[in-house]
């Protein structure tokens, strides 16, 4: 019985012993697999738009650090006439010429100069929060855009202090990458003209043609058809009701083609004036009537 008695202690021991050993091996690795293991940070969605323009409007989209951007953008005179100005391509046209520099981290400054009443404009870009790839960040990316323009032609009876000269116009971009191929844009915004036209009432005063200020909302789209080409468009809805020339809404439709370093679009829509506070504030051309312009813009960084 003695024996019997060693030999199942011992069994117990051995047990108890291997036991502990796999206890303390599971505890081992379990701390080395945690050790290994980090969190996943959360990264921006890349290439919501293929550059800052999405035909007339801004995009969220602010570049790295360091880039400097030339931008040409033109406008053809309207399609209606046909083959007297052969499609307006011969008609008198709207260009600007602008540079776009980003002196540090989402944020970009730039300045241009636009043919139509030779206006001057000063502008800033600040990317305020990007779209998350993963569920536990930003749901979408918001970008604020302002910018400051002045109108050096020549005086003119409408002009009575420096000031008159100035307009501003403020916005807020908000955009969602839904697939790799597809992103969707909303940009509210403000425009604001110190000086407007007036008109002699029958009481002899004289009152304003439009209000100083004008409401509007953009919606805008991209769909990547291949890695370089995508089909682009607008829809530009004023809001603010005027006594008189209320603005027209703007549809547009165009094709893009990019590159690492080049952008370029090529669209039919019914803006003209390039600068947003301008075709927000006096676009008269009514897609109605098919007064459509061909226009392009093109971005070299």
């Amino acid at each position: 019985m003695k024996i019997h008695s060693k030999k199942i202690n011992v069994s117990f021991r051995s047990l108890a012993l291997f036991i502990c050993l796999l206890i303390l091996g599971n505890l081992a690795i379990a701390q080395e697999a945690n050790s290994d293991t980090k969190p996943i940070k959360s990264k921006p969605a890349k290439n919501t738009f293929a550059g800052n323009l999405i035909i007339d409007n801004q995009t969220v989209m602010v570049p790295a650090k360091g880039v400097l951007e030339f931008v040409i953008q033109h406008r053809f005179g309207v399609i209606n006439k046909g083959y007297e100005d052969f499609y307006g391509l011969f008609a008198p046209s709207n260009m600007r010429l602008g540079f776009n520099y980003t002196p540090v981290a989402n944020l970009q400054v730039g300045f241009g100069l636009t043919k139509e009443r030779k206006k001057w404009d000063g502008n800033v870009k600040y990317a305020i929060g990007r779209q998350s790839q993963l569920n536990d960040g930003w749901p979408f990316s918001l970008t604020y855009y302002g910018a400051i323009a002045i109108d050096t032609r020549k005086k003119e009876g409408n002009f009575i202090y420096g000031t008159d000269r100035i307009s501003y116009f403020h916005q807020l971009l908000l955009a969602r990458k839904f697939t790799p191929n597809f992103s969707v844009q909303i940009a509210p915004s403000l425009s604001w003209f110190n000086n407007v036209e007036g008109y002699m009432s029958s009481d002899s005063t004289v009152k304003a043609k439009m209000k100083n200020s004008q409401f509007s909302i953009a919606f805008s789209g991209s769909y990547m058809v291949t890695k370089k080409m995508a089909i682009i468009a607008n829809y530009d809805q004023p809001i603010t009701q005027h006594p008189t020339n209320n603005p027209h809404p703007n549809i547009s439709l165009g094709i893009q083609l990019s590159t690492a370093t080049h952008t370029f679009q090529m669209f039919l829509g019914n803006y003209q004036s390039i600068l947003q506070d301008a075709n927000y504030f006096y676009n008269q051309n009514d897609y109605t009537k098919w007064q459509y312009a061909i226009g392009f813009n093109i971005t070299k960084r």
